[in-house]
């Protein structure tokens, strides 16, 4: 194996050493970078006890290359064009991108916001990828292990909490949706009528009771869940024709109601809690990622640009 002996080569010297390959001449290798003539004179020196060799030779007409350094001078070249490379910034261009852009979430969630991506992406970045992967009990860990490089989340993180990044996306209220023809439709909701009620739950995790559970609690009233679901998509053909009633985000109802016998009624207001707040969040390892910085861009965009919640 080639053994390289470089602990005592500073890279700053190789600046040095390419300024007096070119010039040819201390003095003047000097002066054009700003250094005294003494300065390069012990610079010089400490390049000839590196390579073991003189480097510069005095003739007749001056200063000329030794066979070593003109053996140096072209790949030193390389050399420092390759270190410049690698410490310049990267330079991102959507256009000729052929990148993989990895999000977990969950599925309604998802399609609020990522087709918007999906259509600038195919405008903008041809050739970037989306992949959508399936969300586990905690997309947080998903990110700590690099599997994905988003999760979009209402969620606050439990884990690697100082080293995960957000942007919010959305913030909206709770609503109730339920048939148009329940017969709680056409009444204003109370406490007492919301809690009597069949309830519907979407629960990804299946385990445990709803946060509804916990407000009426609070207000010394409890429900009975009589369906569980482990996805929103669904939710309409449970809901349309049933007297059940699901509490959820209101842009999220609404994206279920378009088009079906449903409605949405505001909760009661001794139930109402703080707007649930969507969240799209990234890990600090991609933080200065160009691309991923432009994926971050275009959703907050996206966010920007969403249609004002009616309100209720």
């Amino acid at each position: 194996m080639r053994e390289m002996n470089i602990d005592k080569l500073d890279l700053n010297l190789l600046l040095l050493l390419d300024r007096l390959l070119s010039e040819r001449h201390v003095s003047r290798a000097a002066q054009s970078l700003g250094l005294s003539q003494p300065a390069m004179s012990r610079a010089l020196a400490r390049l000839r006890q590196v390579f073991n060799d003189p480097l510069l030779v005095r003739t007749a007409q001056g200063y000329d290359l030794s066979a070593r350094a003109m053996q140096i001078q072209p790949e030193l070249t390389e050399i420092l064009n390759s270190l410049e490379f690698l410490v310049q910034k990267p330079v991102f261009d959507p256009r000729a991108d052929r990148g993989v852009i990895k999000v977990t979430g969950l599925d309604l969630e998802l399609t609020l916001y990522l087709p918007q991506l999906m259509q600038r992406m195919r405008h903008q970045a041809p050739g970037m990828r989306l992949e959508i992967l399936r969300q586990e009990d905690d997309s947080f860990a998903m990110l700590d292990r690099n599997e994905v490089h988003f999760s979009l989340s209402g969620l606050e993180p439990k884990v690697s909490v100082g080293s995960l990044h957000r942007i919010q996306l959305d913030q909206m209220p709770a609503v109730c949706l339920m048939s148009a023809n329940h017969p709680l439709a056409n009444q204003a909701l109370t406490p007492e009528s919301f809690a009597a009620a069949a309830h519907g739950l979407v629960s990804i995790t299946g385990r445990g009771p709803g946060y509804m559970d916990q407000v009426l609690e609070n207000v010394g009233l409890k429900r009975e869940v009589m369906l569980r679901l482990s996805s929103f998509m669904s939710v309409a053909d449970y809901c349309e024709h049933t007297d059940l009633l699901f509490t959820l985000p209101q842009r999220l109802a609404e994206r279920i109601a378009a088009g079906r016998a449903l409605l949405l009624q505001p909760l009661p207001v001794e139930l109402q809690q703080p707007p649930v707040r969507f969240f799209f969040y990234w890990h600090s390892r991609h933080h200065h990622d160009p691309r991923m910085a432009w994926v971050r861009e275009q959703l907050a965009d996206i966010a920007r640009q969403l249609p004002p919640l009616i309100q209720r």
